[in-house]
């Protein structure tokens, strides 16, 4: 069975769980009415198909590599790029002005979790282009904005994203790469990144690099760092790539998955750079383009759980082993009650995750379009659950697709391998999830607990709507939700952050499983009663939400039982 784009699944989650509509009500976002994203979905479910499909395993069989300095990439990507660009998928949620789409972050998380599905190789460079475009617009001059966006937008050239370096790596601020004033407005650049996705390819005219860099008088840490675009090929007077600039590839990694994207190590020896932001303010431009991005990488983990998923079922509805122990059964391995339990296990939380990943797209989009405060907290809490969940997600959804293949999942052959292999990275980069579930119950909860109050106020009180239609499912829901509260006033109480720290990854593992409950409850009541959804909600709520009681029974039990455990003890 090929790959079949849920454009479907997005369209009834748009009406019926995470409210498009307030998206589309508000004045920015007026012309995405159902009809404009109907057929942004349809199209964008077809260039998955018929594009990106076909040059997957090209990746993962023949990927990347340097050759005399030169990144060649796998055959068959240049020409799938060139569609995207010609398409103006890379734009989608640019502005107008910068020659994009202008459409909501909501319907591009659903443009890239079809993309993920379909070729994540290609996905992270488009995904990080998106996170330049959007950094530039909000933190550029008007010179860099009008000379770099609309070929970025375009895709005629690609964008990067430089942090980490060998010593720095989740600590940003231990980073060493240094920036010198030319005295004419550029900077001279030098240092080394590492894990720098898409630092070379042979099919954009240029390659746009965001580096981090120390000004001479940036102080130490974080808060003196800034931010400077230092393209591969330094633009002439008519804003073509001209003269090379002084930055090259070292080397590209050799890696475990996502073969098709090169990952390069990128040396900067006083390469020409321009400043984005104000001086030594470069994190917070930077940040612009991660917290999306974050919501990006969520998605990748989603789009490879829908493609793992739809492998698994194919081979499932294939494979003949066995006796059927079900009457009319269709004779293969998916009459099984276990491999029945997997793939319902596997379609259950690739909803879940996609629903809370779009519930995080339609608040950004709020605050975007509204500036409403409330939007902007709720977006922000959503966004490590998003990122963490949709990973950990794709990595659960990945390994169970290889058991369903059984020996013939071990083997490359049936390529089920390659989607573990290429997901797994997305529980690390972007912020490991260990940090997304230390943000959550640190920054995240600095307002007093207000934003996650919020959501839980709205999941009861969908629960309380639902009693009527669906009594047993909205009860554990309801139920869910207290303790969920409980916990959450826990935390909030806890003066010693490593208390909260101690039990923040099952916190935030608990708070993804009551939300993807209610999003299953919602979907439910937004079809009929013993409709897919319906069934597939039962099989949520009663199955793997009690796992809830577990997560937060952990997250409440602070740091001591961690430490009391020495390293000699943990060496013996």
């Amino acid at each position: 069975m090929p790959y079949r784009a849920p454009v479907a699944d997005f369209q009834f989650m748009f009406d019926h769980v995470v409210d498009f509509d307030r998206v589309s009500a508000t004045d920015l976002f007026a012309e995405a009415d159902r009809a404009v994203v109907d057929a942004i979905l349809t199209e964008a479910g077809k260039m998955c198909e018929e594009v990106l499909y076909p040059v997957q395993r090209n990746g993962d069989l023949e990927g990347a590599v340097l050759e005399n300095g030169k990144v060649r990439t796998s055959p068959g990507f240049a020409e799938a790029y060139a569609q995207l660009a010609e398409g103006g998928w890379l734009g989608t949620s640019a502005r107008p002005e910068s020659g994009g789409m202008g459409l909501p972050q909501t319907v591009s998380t659903a443009v890239n979790d079809m993309m993920s599905s379909t070729c994540l190789a290609i996905n992270v460079g488009t995904l990080l282009s998106q996170g330049q475009i959007e950094a530039l617009e909000h933190h550029a001059s008007d010179e860099i904005k009008a000379l770099y966006l609309p070929k970025l937008v375009s895709g005629e050239w690609s964008g990067t994203m430089n942090l980490t370096e060998p010593h720095a790596g989740s600590d940003v601020g231990a980073l060493r790469s240094k920036a010198e004033p030319n005295g004419d407005g550029t900077y001279a650049v030098t240092g080394q990144k590492i894990y720098i996705s898409w630092g070379d390819n042979d099919f954009t005219g240029n390659v746009c690099h965001l580096v981090l860099a120390r000004l001479p008088d940036g102080g130490a840490g974080t808060k003196g760092i800034s931010l400077f675009l230092v393209p591969k090929l330094l633009p002439d007077e008519t804003g073509a790539p001209g003269q090379a600039n002084s930055l090259k590839v070292v080397s590209l990694e050799e890696k475990m998955g996502l073969h098709g994207s090169p990952t390069a190590v990128m040396q900067f020896d006083g390469a020409t750079g321009w400043l984005v932001g104000a001086p030594h303010d470069g994190m917070r431009a930077m940040f612009t383009m991660m917290n999306n991005a974050r919501l990006g990488v969520g998605a990748q983990g989603i789009g490879i759980a829908e493609g793992a998923y739809q492998h698994a079922l194919a081979y499932a509805l294939d494979r003949t082993q066995g006796r059927s122990p079900i009457q009319n059964g269709t004779g293969t391995i998916i009459d099984h009650a276990d491999v029945r339990r997997m793939l319902a296990t596997m379609k259950a939380e690739t909803f879940a995750a996609r629903a809370i990943a779009l519930a995080c797209a339609v608040a950004i989009d709020m605050s975007t379009a509204t500036g409403d405060k409330d939007q902007i907290a709720r977006a922000a809490f959503l966004t490590p659950i998003a990122k963490a969940f949709g990973s950990d997600t794709g990595i659960a959804v990945a390994d169970a697709g290889i058991q369903i293949h059984g020996g013939m999942g071990f083997v490359e052959e049936t390529g089920a391998a390659q989607f573990a292999r290429d997901v797994r990275v997305t529980a690390i980069y972007e912020g490991t999830n260990g940090i997304q579930a230390m943000d959550l119950v640190a920054r995240k909860l600095m307002d007093g607990g207000e934003a996650a109050y919020a959501l839980l106020e709205e999941i009861e009180t969908h629960a309380e709507e639902a009693r009527a239609r669906f009594p047993e499912l909205a009860e554990p829901v309801w139920e869910a939700t207290e303790t969920l509260r409980e916990t959450t006033e826990w935390l909030v109480a806890q003066r010693d952050l490593n208390d909260r720290f101690a039990g923040s990854v099952p916190y935030l593992k608990g708070f993804a499983r009551v939300l993807g409950a209610h999003y299953h409850l919602r979907a439910a009541m937004g079809e009929g009663t013993y409709g897919p959804r319906a069934k597939l909600a039962r099989f949520y709520i009663t199955r793997l939400l009690p796992e809830h009681t577990g997560l937060l029974a952990h997250a409440v039990r602070g740091a001591e039982d961690l430490y009391a455990l020495s390293p000699e003890d943990l060496t013996a």
